[in-house]
Parts: structure tokens; sequence; C-alpha cells
């Protein structure tokens, strides 16, 4: 299975690496992996969905092989809806695709599916374990106004957002975890042997915190309506033990089509479910195909 790659530009000149997967005249979608992986954790989805796909993956910035900002803004939530559209206009100029997206990956991609520029390109949106920050916010609002002790349930799976402001600790942490230990941490949560390793999951985990200290407090301090412009379908993974399927209750307020599944997996099923997964993207991709 072999992927063509390129570099693409991005707006503010960061350099994002891109692989291309399959025949470009099937239909496009794009897969965002999410934190502390890179682009290589899409590679058992890819192939169990290479022979009717087109598919683009990239190393999101700070991880893989793309460029590292040194500033933390420029990991906002603003800069990467562009890295997406970078990344598309260079490989899919002019062409529709459909949009899958896990952990970070999907938060991120939120806000280029609640961006009125992408209504009509953006064919479908499958997230996995991520949340819209802004929907999350304002649904910790909502049950602390009216369920506190619910608010205390949302949080306690989150208390490692905390850990990740802190800006020297947090980072140097990641020296600790070399690709066998945290492989070996993966295949206990996940329950599975000898799940593929990440090896550069020191520099991935490292330079990813900047996504949770650009976004987490301005988010939450000051939400935002966020409606979807296309329908998604939200992969709900009812064991994870990062993200609580609890925040998938407010998407009914925010998406008009919305699909909601759950598997019985941990967080990283992209790994430890391939097979389910990739099935469960083809078949809404599948739904929502122009004709």
């Amino acid at each position: 299975m072999e992927a063509r790659t390129q570099w693409v530009n991005t707006s503010d000149q960061q350099r994002l690496y891109v692989k291309a997967w399959g025949d470009e005249q099937k239909p496009a979608l794009v897969l965002v992996h999410g934190y502390p992986d890179n682009q290589e954790v899409w590679e058992l989805i890819i192939e169990q969905l290479i022979h009717d796909y087109f598919i683009i993956t990239y190393d999101v910035r700070g991880a893989g092989q793309s460029s590292i900002p040194q500033r933390i803004k420029d990991y906002r939530l603003e800069q990467l809806s562009q890295d997406l559209e970078s990344v598309v206009n260079a490989v899919l100029p002019d062409r529709a695709f459909h949009l899958a997206a896990h952990d970070w990956g999907s938060i991120q991609s939120w806000e280029s599916v609640t961006e009125a520029k992408f209504r009509g390109r953006l064919l479908s949106y499958s997230t996995i374990s991520g949340p819209c920050l802004d929907h999350a916010a304002l649904l910790l609002r909502e049950q602390f106004k009216n369920n506190k002790g619910n608010v205390l349930k949302l949080l306690s799976k989150s208390w490692y957002i905390g850990v990740f402001q802190l800006p020297f600790l947090a980072p140097a942490a990641w020296h600790f975890f070399n690709p066998e230990r945290w492989g070996k941490i993966v295949n206990e949560l996940e329950r599975e042997q000898q799940l593929p390793l990440n090896h550069n999951i020191q520099n991935d985990g490292k330079y990813g915190i900047s996504l949770y200290r650009a976004n987490f407090i301005p988010r939450l301090s000051q939400p935002r309506q966020r409606y979807a412009v296309c329908p998604v379908q939200a992969i709900v993974l009812k064991h994870d033990n990062f993200v609580s399927p609890d925040y998938i209750a407010a998407l009914p307020q925010w998406v008009e089509d919305l699909s909601i599944i759950e598997v019985e997996a941990n967080h990283w099923a992209v790994l430890s479910q391939p097979e389910k997964i990739a099935h469960s993207i083809a078949e809404f991709v599948k739904s929502h195909q122009p004709a």
C-alpha cells in the first residue's frame, strides 16, 4: 500500500506533510488524526477503504513530519481550519470531499464543519471521540445550572487538560515515553497486543500539547454558537477513557442531519477495531455521496 506524498504550505508559512492514497477518480475522503498521534494512525483503516475512496491524510502542525510552530497561538482552531483548507485546495482543487477525524483531529475539524465557506464542498463528517469545544462549553454551562453532579462526571475524564496547561512540566514528561512504553499503554487500554507503534511519540506528545494550551481556555470562557454545514455521524466509543460520550447529547441542537452509532471500544478504536470504524465511515459516506 503506497501513498503519493507532497508538502503543502499553509497560510502562515508552515509546511504540512500530506499523503494521497488510492485512485483519485474515486470519492474523496480526508482523515485527520488526533493527539498524540500522527497520520500513520490511520493506516489500518486506509487498508479497508483504499479500494473505494481517494484518501487524503496529513500530519497536523506540530506532529509527524510537518513543521513545528514556535508560538502557542499558531495552534488556534481558526488556523487549524485554514490548514485543512490549504490541504484540500492543494490536493483536491475544486472538489467536494468527505471528512472523518479522531480525537483532536475531530475537535479541530469541527471548526471547519461549522464554517459557512465549507457548505456544499464538505459532503459529510464522521467524528470519533472529539467534541466541538464550543458545544462542550455551552453544555457544561447548562449542566452547571441544572445538574452540577453531571458536570463533575463530564470533567472527570478530562483531568489531563489541566495538566497540559503547565508550560514546562507537561512537555518534558513526554521524554519518558519511548515508542514501546507508549505502545504498552495503548495496548492495555485497548486490550489488544502488538498494535502499531508511534515511533515519533516523544515529539508528537511534546509539541501537540500546544493544541490544548491555545484553545481550551479561550473556547471554554467564550463559547460560540456553531452549526454544522453538512451531515454529521458521531461514532461513540462507549468505553472511552478520555472523552465522555455524554457530550453527544448536545449535538441535535447544532446538527440538522445527525446520525449516532455506538461502538464497544476504548479511545484508540482506530487501531484496535479498524474494520468496524472503517465500515461505519464507509456506510455514512455512501449514504451522502452525490448522485
